[in-house]
């Protein structure tokens, strides 16, 4: 449990309480909160055969999310297109395609929202 919440507190930042509200610091730790909940489901389901299995929420933010690329929206699609040069891209398509396949009421019934 010590690690979930060094996991929180590190990688999503969840002590960063600087506003001079209740609300707004309230606000904060629970999109922390909920970022958690979504990187570890991530983890759980769609990471379970790569190497960031047991990757740290820091480590998947900063190599699977914090990426460069360029996102064309249309009428029917979205095309986001990172560079040949990722490292990580293998794994960025298997999470993608993991995503896709799940049906969007897996989310709720899970209770992650």
């Amino acid at each position: 449990m010590e690690n979930c919440l060094k996991e929180q507190k590190l990688g999503l930042h969840s002590d960063r309480t600087s506003t001079h509200t209740f609300e707004g610091n309230q606000l904060r730790l629970w999109f922390a909160s909920i970022a958690y909940i979504l990187i570890n489901a991530l983890r759980e389901q769609c990471l379970a055969k790569t190497e960031f299995k047991n990757a740290t929420v820091e480590t998947i933010r900063a190599k699977l999310l914090k990426l460069g690329a360029v996102i064309t929206i249309s009428k029917r699609r979205v095309l986001i297109a990172i560079s040949s040069a990722c490292p990580y891209q293998e794994i960025f398509t298997t999470v993608y395609k993991c995503l896709s396949q799940l049906p969007s009421q897996s989310i709720v019934n899970n209770g992650l929202i």
